[in-house]
């Protein structure tokens, strides 16, 4: 196992990376699974404007919404593989931010009105797939923004990276923000508290120095699960 880990996925992202990401993806689910299912009959407001309202349905952006899916992985990993210091600075803003989800999910549960799609072709048939499977719940903020967001500004600043793909990340999540709107899984409000979330916790995770337990709690994990009956094996974040 240890060969093939060194072989074929540490080209890809760094063995001391791959515990924190699915760390990370598993503590977002959670997040968002467990308070739908315990806020599900708790009130819930609708913060709709008239705004919103305003802003028609354009069924084929459903394909972007599906394709921030990937283009967060993508991210992630790019992130992953840049400094240690700076993975475990951006993974502490994202564990914070799904915190503060945690509370506005529990404490301040939003719902909208999706409208009746009654196209028939083929973007509409996903979307109202889309609308069988996802409750119209967990809506401010936005994750699907927020973490849109995240995959840009944590790759902003790195100079391996090229422009290109820096400005291509940009425009990807502001067109992530729009699908969410023409598709009517979020409206305005959801869209702004995602991205300030993902900016305060971002900038206020590189200016203090939470992000150490944050990495010391991951490589002793790492640490565990390299050791055999007790003993100190080959350290996988090493």
């Amino acid at each position: 196992m240890k060969d093939f880990l060194k072989k074929y996925i540490e080209p890809i992202i760094p063995l001391y990376a791959i515990i924190p990401l699915i760390g990370s993806f598993a503590f977002n689910t959670m997040v968002y699974s467990t308070t739908m299912a315990l806020c599900a009959d708790f009130p819930h407001y609708d913060f709709t404007t008239d705004l919103d309202r305003m802003v028609p349905v354009i069924s084929w952006f459903v394909y972007i919404y599906f394709l921030s899916f990937p283009f967060w992985a993508v991210n992630y990993i790019l992130i992953a593989r840049g400094e240690k210091k700076q993975l475990f600075q951006f993974l502490t803003a994202d564990l914070a931010s799904r915190v503060v989800c945690l509370f506005f999910f529990v404490f301040l549960p939003t719902t909208n009105v999706r409208p009746e799609i009654t196209g028939t072709s083929l973007s509409d048939e996903i979307l109202r797939w889309l609308y069988s499977i996802d409750q119209p719940t967990n809506l401010f903020p936005s994750i699907h923004c927020l973490v849109s967001w995240f995959c840009f500004i944590g790759i902003k600043n790195r100079t391996d990276i090229p422009v290109w793909y820096k400005g291509f990340s940009c425009v990807f999540a502001i067109l992530v923000f729009v699908s969410t709107q023409v598709t009517k899984q979020h409206y305005l409000v959801d869209v702004i508290g995602g991205v300030l979330l993902a900016e305060v916790t971002y900038r206020i995770s590189h200016r203090i120095e939470a992000y150490r337990y944050v990495q010391k709690f991951y490589e002793k994990i790492n640490l565990w699960l390299a050791t055999d009956h007790g003993k100190r094996g080959d350290n996988v974040a090493e």
